[in-house]
């Protein structure tokens, strides 16, 4: 009897059909993919609904992996929490210390702010919450910066909504399924975000790299100094991004166009928001408007 590992397929009808199972699953892959490449170069309508359809099969398993994931790291972090709970603490203590004064200063602030606002009569316009979803997916390293939410129509979440994080603004909605949303990210090569910088008001644009970063330019002015660690949020021009959401931080000093980090990293979160624009976008000239009775 010839020994194991000499044995030729043909020895084992076993391995014969896990071969040509998996020379039919290989063709099939390989078919499918095809007709996926021909439908994206030749139909692009028909193969962003073919895969907003995957979309919405795949957004329920995705949701619940990624809930057993924040779960271990929950765990993880409880443990990690109890044996440096000390060190933590003693921290804490230190901080708030240094903050405390900060915090004083900033109610106080606040409070002159409410004050001149009543005064000038200034009404603030509040972005509506849509839906918080989950984030299943993110493209971290391809050249298109997408995530994918657990929520869609059904859910009330249109294109052109954007996204915000605990951190910051996330990205804007550019396509929809039943219960699936795709959620352009800031960095993204088609992001585009009118936005200023904290200390001095000044406006500039922030334009997505596609390698994780977003582009800070100056907008209608030459020679402008941006220096390392200048804080961008949202200007609210154009009505879409409600103002003063957090969008990055410049990383290196420069003039005109220089490099910025987002603070907002889909890959490491789990939930979102989805908002309604800051200005409705108007209804088309002609249709009828509803007026008060």
């Amino acid at each position: 009897m010839a020994p194991a590992h000499d044995r030729r397929t043909g020895f084992s009808r076993r391995r014969q059909y896990g071969m040509f199972l998996g020379y039919v699953l290989a063709i099939a892959g390989a078919v499918v993919g095809a007709v996926l490449l021909v439908a994206s170069t030749f139909n692009p309508p028909l193969f962003a609904g073919l895969r907003m359809t995957a979309a919405a099969v795949t957004a329920p398993v995705s949701s619940g992996l990624a809930a057993l994931g924040s779960a271990g790291a929950t765990v993880t972090g409880a443990i990690n929490g109890w044996v440096f709970a000390h060190a933590e603490n003693a921290a804490m203590k230190r901080e708030l210390a240094i903050t405390r004064p900060l915090l004083m200063q900033a109610r106080t602030i606040a409070y002159d702010n409410r004050r001149l606002r009543t005064l000038l009569a200034v009404r603030d316009r509040t972005a509506q919450p849509v839906v918080a979803a989950r984030l299943v997916s993110s493209t971290a390293s391809s050249g298109r910066r997408f995530a994918l939410l657990d929520a869609g129509r059904l859910h009330g979440i249109e294109i052109g909504m954007p996204v915000r994080g605990p951190d910051g603004l996330i990205g804007r909605v550019t396509e929809t399924g039943p219960n699936a949303a795709r959620v352009l990210l800031l960095s993204d090569t088609d992001s585009i975000v009118p936005v200023r910088r904290t200390r001095d008001g000044l406006p500039a644009i922030a334009a997505g790299r596609g390698d994780g970063l977003v582009d800070i330019r100056s907008v209608n002015t030459t020679n402008v100094r941006f220096d390392a660690g200048d804080v961008f949020v949202t200007s609210g021009t154009g009505g879409l991004y409600t103002p003063g959401a957090p969008v990055a931080h410049v990383i290196a000093s420069g003039a005109d166009t220089v490099s910025a980090r987002t603070f907002a990293h889909p890959d490491t979160l789990d939930f979102a928001l989805v908002e309604r624009p800051f200005i409705p976008v108007p209804p088309p000239a002609g249709l009828p408007t509803a007026t008060a009775r």
